[in-house]
C-alpha cells in the first residue's frame, strides 16, 4: 500500500493577486559584523506569514559560526553557495561546498563553521523573528552569564 501525500489545506481563496516581493542582489546587507562577515535578510518571518525565514549568510575573513546547539521550535537548513562552510550533523563536523546542503529538524544538534567569505542560505521554518539575534550578536553586546542564558533562551537557542 503506498502512501499518498496531499497538499496542506487552501490558505488563499481568490482568484490571483499582485502580492509578490523581490530583494534585489544589489541591496546592502542588513548586518555587517566586525570580521566582515554579513548578513542579508531575503525573507523575515513577518514577510511569509512565519511559514519561514531565509538569510544569506556570508562569513568573514577568520573562521566564525556556532557550537553545537540545538532549537526546540524551529527547523533549520543550510544551504551552501560558495567556499567551504564547516557543518556540525549532530554526530560530526563535515566539509560542505557549493551545492551541499543540511536539513536539521527541531531537536536536531547541529553547529556551522566558515571564513574566507564562503557563503549559504539559512533558512528557519516556521519563520520566527531570528533578526533580533543576529543584530543583538552583532552589536557585541556585554551580557552577565544570567542575561545570556535568558538570551539564548528567548532565541530558542540551547547549547550542548
Amino acid at each position: 500500500m503506498s502512501l499518498i501525500r496531499r497538499y496542506p489545506s487552501d490558505t488563499y481563496s481568490g482568484d490571483g493577486e499582485a502580492s509578490a516581493w523581490v530583494r534585489r542582489a544589489d541591496e546592502p546587507p542588513e548586518i555587517t559584523y566586525r570580521n566582515g562577515g554579513t548578513c542579508e535578510y531575503l525573507a523575515r518571518g513577518e514577510r511569509t506569514e512565519g511559514r519561514f525565514g531565509l538569510y544569506r549568510w556570508t562569513f568573514g575573513d577568520t573562521e566564525t559560526g556556532p557550537d553545537p546547539h540545538f532549537h526546540r521550535a524551529l527547523s533549520e537548513q543550510f544551504y551552501v553557495l560558495s567556499g567551504q562552510v564547516r557543518l556540525f550533523d549532530g554526530r560530526e563536523w563535515v566539509t560542505a561546498t557549493s551545492g551541499d546542503f543540511l536539513y536539521v529538524p527541531e531537536g536536531g544538534v547541529h553547529g556551522f563553521r566558515g571564513s574566507d567569505h564562503a557563503s549559504m542560505l539559512l533558512m528557519f521554518a516556521p519563520g520566527a523573528p531570528r533578526e533580533d539575534y543576529f543584530e543583538t550578536l552583532a552589536r557585541g553586546e556585554e551580557m552577565t552569564e544570567e542575561q545570556r542564558a535568558e538570551f539564548m533562551v528567548r532565541h530558542d537557542t540551547y547549547w550542548v
